[in-house]
């Protein structure tokens, strides 16, 4: 079967946002790709990773974007669950509040 073949396509619509909003956010999973790479998977998604060098561990997020650089593997861990983490609602009501103020 081809990709572009659409028999085997499900019909259901897809969501555009979380089914589950409210819900805790998925914890992060780690396996360790190779001596010097961890890779972190959400509900099974491709969450982010660690690269390690002589000095400092570096976090990319799931686009392979720079979070940052970090002294220890779990100081770079924790960036990237602080990095997954959704917005708060009342940062998010915050920057809507900052937002129409400039209007």
């Amino acid at each position: 079967m081809s990709s572009t073949d659409t028999s085997a396509r499900s019909s259901a619509p897809i969501p555009d946002h979380d089914p589950a909003p409210d819900a805790a956010p998925a914890e992060l999973a780690w396996r360790q790709a190779d001596a010097d790479v961890f890779v972190a998977t959400s509900r099974g998604e491709f969450a982010g990773f660690v690269t390690v060098d002589d000095t400092a561990h570096v976090v990319h997020d799931r686009h392979s974007r720079r979070i940052g650089s970090y002294p220890s593997l779990a100081a770079a861990r924790q960036a990237l669950v602080d990095a997954t983490r959704p917005p708060s609602r009342s940062r998010e009501r915050l920057h809507r509040r900052i937002l129409s103020r400039r209007r």
